[in-house]
């Protein structure tokens, strides 16, 4: 008859414990965020397309294990529509603990929705992100590294523990076997006397409750001891980890909300800069992700990056300019003017027509532009053609003046809110960057073509330090004129000569400047930039210009508020 363990059989009650174990076994996660596979899907098409996430993925995995995913919840906590939801630690494999633990720092940072503002939805932005957390990142690997050891030791201890609790329930399986097959003998019998006895003995000596000379059961009770011993190491190992986490938890706290709030810094000037510098929103959604990244990084290290705001508010000022123009445009009178303009001559100046005697005055007064005029606000800019802007960029516009602005930074300030006058009434513009006489570079920037803003950002970086020659770049904007004039018929351009000295000028030089201008009908507007003679009664300057201004204060930007009003 045979014996089968019953059921009080300490050492078969004491598996149970191993077997639900070894059972309830699974997997653990590596990354800490909840995500969807089109979220992750983003990051890798991010990463595959874009090359500076990827090097740094590159870069951190091979010094740290784990970091690939510590970036990927990183990005995800940023790029997410709705607030990360993250995983409890005891779901999470003892090698991404510390993951966990800044991943969940950073979703607790206070900078943390505002960083999410500009973040959330945008995969460009998100992996900014990433990239502006970077430095504090590896000083946190590197940091809690004896922590990651501890926790990676807490992580194989517990797989350890979980072999040992498989290996106790194939020793049950192999005892169980073991005890059929002495059932099936004591059921069927031996198959002789000889055999009989011999099955009998085997009976008495294996299959008895207790018997420690049992093979089956022996190997069963030394599963358990290593099932416990590998239990007790694995739990020491997660209390060490979880000691060392708790010890860098403080500095992990403070580093991320420090890395969120200068994620968040960097965020919102990489958005003033392209403002500043006019790229819409729209067109930094198109850019690829490298392009959009060098351009960050070149105005961002731009010789004029420290004034984008200055830029900024001179672009604003023309919006507004432009504004007030729109809203101006009944044509109320305001007095009275000289000019050639016949529409709007007085009819005291029309009544000399009537005298044969004064006709003749009337002519020369016409040919010097000194008739009588109404002079109307908010009537429309009488430019039709091309806007050139000459800016000067000698020594001396290198000049810092009242608040530390240089004259240069204010001309290209100027210069950029003409381009965008430009944009706003498709005409052609041309940037002409002059110094000496053989120091001379245009940049043309036609109205049927998209603004490249590599191109702006090259016209407003160019500065050439020589000495002024004023003749050099006006002759070549009426030759910008001409080419215009000879391509389309149009003609009515505007010349803005932005400098800091006097030009010197020859007769014949003068006397073909006014026949050009008599041609093409453009008109010539000066700015005399913290010079104190170029904007004299009596200068070359105020000689050859329509329209001349001197500005001394180069933080205000409304002195050239009336440029924009004419043009």
């Amino acid at each position: 008859m045979s014996r089968t363990p019953a059921g009080g059989d300490p050492l078969v009650a004491g598996c149970g414990i191993w077997l639900a174990r070894s059972a309830a076994t699974a997997p653990r996660h590596t990354g800490v965020v909840v995500a969807d596979r089109f979220d992750l899907m983003t990051w890798h098409d991010t990463r595959a397309l874009a090359s500076a996430p990827r090097e740094l993925a590159e870069e951190l995995e091979a010094r740290h294990e784990g970091a690939d995913d510590l970036l990927t919840d990183v990005f995800l906590a940023a790029y997410q529509a709705t607030r990360p939801r993250l995983r409890e630690r005891g779901e999470m494999d003892p090698s991404r603990w510390v993951n966990h633990q800044v991943v969940t720092a950073l979703t607790e940072a206070p900078d943390l929705d505002e960083l999410r503002r500009t973040t959330a939805g945008d995969p460009y932005a998100a992996a900014l992100a990433v990239l502006a957390l970077a430095p504090e990142l590896r000083r946190m690997l590197e940091h809690t590294r004896q922590a990651r050891s501890l926790a990676e030791r807490a992580g194989e201890a517990g797989r350890s523990a979980g072999d040992a609790a498989a290996a106790v329930a194939d020793a049950l399986r192999e005892a169980a076997g073991a005890a059929g097959e002495r059932r099936a003998v004591d059921e069927n019998g031996p198959a002789d006397g000889a055999g009989a006895g011999e099955a009998n003995g085997a009976d008495g000596a294996g299959a008895v409750e207790g018997d420690d000379a049992d093979p089956a059961r022996d190997a069963v009770r030394r599963a358990v001891e290593a099932a416990e011993a590998a239990e007790a190491a694995s739990l020491e190992a997660a209390r060490r980890a979880a000691r060392a986490l708790e010890a860098v938890a403080p500095g992990v706290r403070a580093a991320t909300h420090a890395a969120t709030a200068r994620a968040v810094a960097l965020a919102r000037e990489e958005a003033a800069l392209l403002r500043a510098w006019g790229v819409e929103p729209a067109e930094r959604a198109r850019m690829p992700f490298d392009q959009r990244l060098r351009l960050a990084g070149r105005l961002g290290t731009s010789r004029l990056a420290r004034w984008a705001d200055l830029i900024g508010r001179f672009r604003r000022m023309a919006e507004g300019e432009r504004a007030q123009r729109v809203r101006d445009t009944s044509g109320e009178l305001v007095g009275v003017t000289l000019g050639d303009d016949l529409s709007r001559v007085l009819p005291s100046e029309l009544a000399n027509l009537g005298l044969p005697a004064l006709r003749a005055v009337f002519a020369a007064r016409y040919a010097a532009g000194e008739l009588m005029l109404y002079d109307h606000q908010g009537e429309a800019p009488t430019g039709r053609g091309a806007i050139v802007a000459c800016v000067d960029t000698s020594h001396s516009m290198y000049t810092a003046g009242p608040g530390g602005v240089t004259r240069e930074a204010w001309a290209k300030g100027c210069a950029l809110a003409l381009l965008d006058q430009a944009r706003h009434a498709r005409r052609d513009f041309v940037g002409i960057v002059f110094s000496a006489a053989d120091q001379v570079r245009v940049f043309r920037f036609p109205a049927d073509a998209g603004v490249a803003t590599g191109l702006v950002v090259e016209f407003a970086e160019t500065f050439l330090g020589g000495g002024t020659d004023c003749r050099t770049p006006l002759t070549a904007a009426v030759e910008e004129l001409e080419r215009e004039y000879d391509d389309v018929a149009r003609a009515r351009g505007d010349i803005v000569l932005i400098t800091d000295d006097e030009c010197a000028v020859t007769e014949e030089w003068t006397r073909e400047w006014r026949e050009a201008k008599r041609r093409l009908g453009f008109r010539l507007f000066g700015v005399a930039v913290g010079a104190p003679g170029a904007a004299g009664a009596d200068s070359v300057l105020d000689a050859l210009c329509d329209n001349l201004r001197r500005v001394e204060d180069l933080t205000d930007v409304h002195s050239a508020a009336d440029l924009f009003r004419a043009i």
